[in-house]
């Protein structure tokens, strides 16, 4: 495990920290406040240097570096939960208007996922996820059903964040930080204390613990509170689901927990909801001890599921329960009292909660590794889950997925920007009137991918992957932050501006209340949000979401993507699939077959045929290939695409398709969609493959990816 937190950098400080109940929370220092003296946040103080790279990735890079000191080698694959990602650098460069695109490389949250990747060594997957405050608890989920499945042996997992101008002067316009440092649980709680760190955690997977082994991850549980943008369900429903799905995968009950690892920010409503899902939870069986460690540590976003999860195992290793800081006066309404000291106790069983904006919602249980096990998870499955696509949607600068078709039909360009209208024509105007354009566009696609599939039932879980987010509500942050010399600032902007608020409203419309996670890999964000999914559905569940989108920005897209910098013609859009866990009689299916960074390594064309089961399987299986290969990687992704057609052999029709569709980071997900109509017409349209219409003749689409990251999708009938 590595930690950096302000109460200490290491796990020997963060221990000693819990000891002694340090207090880490203090008057901002990290960039002058203009207007109002600095509120009290968690930072850090001094920490090494990691070189010219954001604070966020600096963080992570220092966990990571701890967690794998006596590593025995790389890990298989990286996860790793974000929402600043280089924003602290970012707010700068805008500020005192930077327009040389190379200055942003680092903006986004995949870039801190391919920083610690490149690091460690890592040439399987590097996974972003960005579920605001949930997102470290998400990652080890994740992670956690990589191990379970086979899909890895060793990952390394965790979460990061740095203090920014946009969570600190956000979060304050949401007037949900306590002017006196936050106060967990206490009856004159105000709000919370904004904060940062990194944490990561190495993970194995073993018939028995290791000699070395720290603690277990016994289970994992998330949900989607489906209720509103920014505030939790007021029962705390969502909570006491996630809670109860990961007793449950833990193969445990609630009797079995001896300490409750509160996720407790501080803020009244937050509070409320977690204790009441906790009474609930307990209803049958005591209560065991709980606290919160953020009026110590404060809210360290992305990371604080992550730290969670450190400090659940630093009780597990040195049986101690750390002190609720700022605790004085229990709050009658909350019925529950935490741990105002530290204490010391017999701990073997922590439940560990991760809440963020959105409704998203996660729980980790995390044990001894010599405890006695009674029972597996009852959701040890084959996965990853293959799926059956049961509706499909696309947005191009041609319109919807028929008017996309009519378009190839006719030859006729998909490159430019979606129309509005476009966007619009599934939506009544009361459901978007408060939504800009990216969270339009997520919920636009979910509603047309659904549209004619109403006998599967509406979707349970969304899985949301884009490069960038909401990028127009991040700039009228800003600009309105910047015009007023830091003075007013947008609230409905700030939550607009995370990751995942798009996904949170496809949840909010479609009633959605199992897992919903928002990938933010780049250019392979589609795939990464599809490979969650595959992880995490059962058999049997309910229909679920997969969608991909970006928009452009005529400000922020050529800086933050090198692709659309290079791009002659704007561009943007996005897919969705409707997907059920594969069915015996599925008209098309599709499967996420293979993801790696590629970083230097000449091994990862051979991995990837081997992934898709040899040459001889990819030419008897698939009748064309639409290839992705992002402009600004054009040369190294044309070099990997020719030693994959030169080692396998390919006779069959090789498309480029972001030469169609355009350069925005979620192209995959358009050809995804694309690759889903073909294979369901029997064809290829012959503009699309330079030729006559090609029949597939009951072959399949292979949907790859070049560049830094490779992937594959395939999509079969």
């Amino acid at each position: 495990m590595g930690i950096i937190s302000p109460v200490g950098q290491g796990i020997a400080d963060t221990i000693e920290a819990v000891r002694n109940a340090a207090e880490g929370i203090k008057p901002l220092r990290l960039f002058p406040t203009l207007h109002a003296p600095p509120l009290p946040v968690g930072e850090i103080g001094s920490f090494p240097s990691m070189g010219p790279v954001p604070r966020t990735h600096a963080l992570a890079l220092i966990a990571a570096e701890e967690a794998m000191k006596n590593a025995d080698g790389a890990p298989d694959a990286v996860v790793i939960g974000v929402t600043t990602g280089g924003m602290s650098v970012t707010e700068e460069l805008l500020k005192r208007g930077e327009g040389d695109a190379k200055r942003y490389e680092c903006h986004s949250t995949a870039s801190v996922a391919e920083y610690v990747a490149r690091h460690v060594g890592c040439t399987g997957p590097a996974l972003a996820v960005s579920t605001a405050c949930s997102s470290g608890s998400v990652a080890l989920g994740i992670a956690m059903a990589m191990l379970r499945c086979g899909k890895a042996k060793r990952v390394l997992a965790g979460g990061a964040d740095a203090i920014c101008r946009l969570t600190y002067y956000g979060f304050h316009s949401l007037q949900l930080v306590d002017p006196e440092g936050a106060r967990p649980f206490d009856k004159n709680r105000r709000g919370m204390s904004v904060g940062e760190g990194a944490a990561m955690l190495l993970l194995t997977v073993a018939e028995t613990p290791p000699d070395n082994a720290v603690a277990e991850l016994l289970g994992a549980g998330l949900s989607c509170d489906a209720y509103h943008p920014a505030s939790p369900h007021p029962e705390g429903a969502g909570a006491l689901r996630a809670m109860e799905e990961a007793i449950a995968d833990a193969g445990m009950t609630p009797a079995d927990v001896d300490y409750i690892h509160l996720h407790g920010t501080g803020t009244i409503d937050n509070d409320i909801a977690e204790a009441k899902a906790i009474r609930a939870l307990f209803k049958s069986c005591p209560i065991p001890p709980l606290s919160s460690v953020k009026g110590s540590f404060g809210h360290s976003l992305a990371a604080a599921g992550a730290v969670g999860a450190v400090v659940s195992a630093l009780s597990i290793v040195h049986g101690i329960i750390p002190a609720n800081t700022g605790f004085h006066d229990p709050d009658p309404d909350l019925k529950l009292t935490p741990v105002d000291a530290p204490l010391a106790a017999d701990v073997n069983v922590v439940l560990a909660n991760a809440f963020g904006f959105g409704g998203n919602n996660a729980v980790l249980i995390v044990g001894h590794p010599k405890r006695r096990r009674d029972a597996e998870s009852p959701f040890y499955a084959v996965r990853p889950m293959p799926f059956s696509v049961i509706g499909s949607a696309c947005l191009t600068a041609a319109g919807s997925l028929e008017q996309t078709m009519e378009h190839i039909r006719h030859a006729e360009g998909l490159r430019g920007i979606v129309p509005p209208s476009d966007i619009l024509r599934p939506l009544s105007e009361k459901s978007v009137r408060r939504l800009k354009r990216f969270p339009r566009m997520a919920l636009s696609l979910a509603v047309s991918a659904c549209k004619n599939s109403a006998a599967a039932g509406p979707p349970a879980s969304v899985f949301l992957g884009t490069g960038w987010g909401g990028l127009s509500e991040t700039h009228d942050f800003l600009t309105k932050l910047f015009a007023s010399n830091e003075q007013f600032t947008s609230p409905t902007d700030f939550i607009g501006s995370v990751h995942n608020a798009a996904a949170g409203h496809v949840a909010i419309h479609f009633q959605a209340t199992g897992p919903n996670v928002t990938a933010t890999g780049g250019d392979c964000a589609f795939e990464q949000a599809l490979f969650a999914a595959s992880l995490l559905a059962h058999d049997g569940d309910n229909p679920l979401l997969v969608i991909g989108a970006d928009e452009y920005h005529e400000t922020l897209s050529p800086l933050f993507d090198a692709s659309v910098a290079t791009s002659g013609t704007p561009s943007d859009g996005g897919g969705a699939l409707y997907l059920k866990p594969a069915m015996a009689t599925s008209p098309c299916r599709i499967f996420p077959s293979f993801m790696a960074y590629s970083g230097s390594s000449g091994r990862i064309i051979p991995a990837l045929i081997r992934a898709l089961g040899g040459d001889k399987r990819i030419k008897e299986q698939f009748g064309a290939i639409l290839a992705g290969i992002p402009a600004a990687q054009r040369e190294k992704g044309k070099g990997q695409l020719d030693d994959f057609l030169s080692m396998t052999g390919y006779p069959h029709p090789v498309i480029d398709y972001r030469r169609h569709v355009g350069e925005f980071a979620s192209a995959s997900a358009v050809a995804a969609v694309l690759a889903v109509s073909f294979v369901q017409a029997g064809e290829i349209p012959g503009n699309v493959c330079h030729q006559k219409a090609k029949p597939l003749l009951g072959l399949g689409v292979l949907v790859l990816g070049f560049g830094s990251y490779i992937t594959a999708v395939e999509i079969l009938p």
